[in-house]
């Protein structure tokens, strides 16, 4: 465990010793996902999961301000004035890019930056389930990959991207809080919209994308009734449709997307979701069995005659069962690919326990596996 050294306190308002650019350097070469400047603390990087507290200067409330200063610009620091809080993305050539937010706590500012590769990383490479490469190839439709904060969503989408870019001559229009990962233009057309920088609202550019003629549209997130009305709209028009949920099971996806609505709104909901809906991937991310690392987890629900007919009726609850019956087509559970992964050898029973949903009957299913 790395241990931080006493050091000695600065003058008042002097510069801090160690530059933003430094310090983002010093975490990609050390493998951090994130970066966290508080107040009261020096530089703190999650390596392996664990807050670990670097070899530098306790931050002072103006040191915070002095640093994001070096990242971001004077329109996003009146923002931030005006909102208390500010998403940003940032990048250093050749090294990776950057999704920050900064925000105030007990009056002063806070921040935390999470490390994006610049390569956009294979699909393959990502242990997703097999069937997921088909969803590039869809004419049409919504695909939602849903799951907690750091759970790899943006991962999984722009290797799903970088797919259709390679693979296909279509037009695509991404609207992202903040840009992530950056896709040039290969096989198709890529044109990458960030809020607060090439538009002013996530419902401002999702109502004027349709008139740019888009074959495929990603929405980073679907976080209000607007944006989920626009997605399911443009997914049963035509559009392919990719988009994210924080929600941590297909069912509660369903669940989560009908309820934004006004009751009296629901049905007509839920039969464009029923007509609209390609697939829900739900994923976490769980550290390996060696220690070092973490691996994917996802549950995968595909949409046939059935699973569209339950989410008409509004009988999500019985989803479960569904996927349960159709392993044979490539669905999954969450508790069936934990413990796939562990049988694999990939993760430790302990993990797959605090990751599961029904505790029982994961216990059953290694039990029954592993005395045969």
């Amino acid at each position: 465990m790395e241990q931080r050294m006493v050091t000695k306190p600065m003058n008042n308002n002097s510069p801090y010793p160690v530059g933003m650019i430094q310090m983002l350097r010093k975490a990609v070469e050390k493998n951090a996902s994130d970066v966290h400047l508080v107040p009261g603390d020096p530089p703190i990087f999650r390596l392996n999961r664990e807050m670990v507290k670097q070899d530098m200067p306790v931050l002072k409330p103006y040191n915070l301000k002095e640093l994001l200063a070096q990242v971001i610009k004077p329109h996003q620091i009146e923002a931030l004035k005006k909102d208390l809080e500010l998403d940003f993305s940032y990048s250093i050539p050749h090294v990776a890019r950057f999704r920050g937010n900064v925000m105030f706590q007990r009056g002063t500012l806070a921040m935390a930056l999470r490390v994006v590769p610049y390569e956009i990383p294979q699909l393959d490479d990502l242990g997703v389930l097999p069937g997921v490469r088909d969803l590039c190839f869809l004419p049409r439709g919504l695909v939602l990959v849903t799951g907690p904060t750091g759970s790899g969503k943006s991962t999984t989408l722009a290797a799903m991207i970088d797919i259709i870019n390679k693979e296909r001559k279509l037009n695509i229009l991404t609207v992202e809080d903040p840009i992530e990962f950056l896709h040039s233009h290969k096989q198709s057309s890529v044109k990458q919209r960030e809020v607060g920088f090439d538009t002013r609202s996530f419902p401002n550019a999702l109502r004027h994308m349709l008139r740019h003629d888009p074959d495929v549209i990603l929405i980073g997130e679907m976080r209000d009734l607007e944006s989920i009305a626009i997605a399911l709209t443009a997914a049963e028009t035509g559009h392919l449709v990719f988009s994210t949920l924080h929600t941590q099971t297909a069912p509660l996806t369903i669940n989560r997307i009908v309820d934004v609505f006004a009751e009296h709104q629901r049905d007509q909901i839920r039969q464009q979701l029923s007509s609209s809906l390609q697939a829900v991937l739900s994923q976490q991310l769980i550290p390996n069995i060696q220690g070092d690392g973490r691996i994917l987890a996802m549950e995968f629900l595909k949409t046939s005659a059935a699973v569209r007919n339950l989410i008409r009726e509004g009988k999500e609850h019985q989803l479960y069962s569904v996927m349960q019956a159709s392993y044979a087509t490539g669905m999954r559970t969450m508790d069936h690919s934990l413990v796939e992964l562990f049988l694999a050898g990939k993760i430790s029973r302990k993990e797959a326990l605090e990751k599961c949903i029904d505790r029982t009957e994961v216990e059953r299913l290694m039990d029954r596996r592993t005395t045969k």
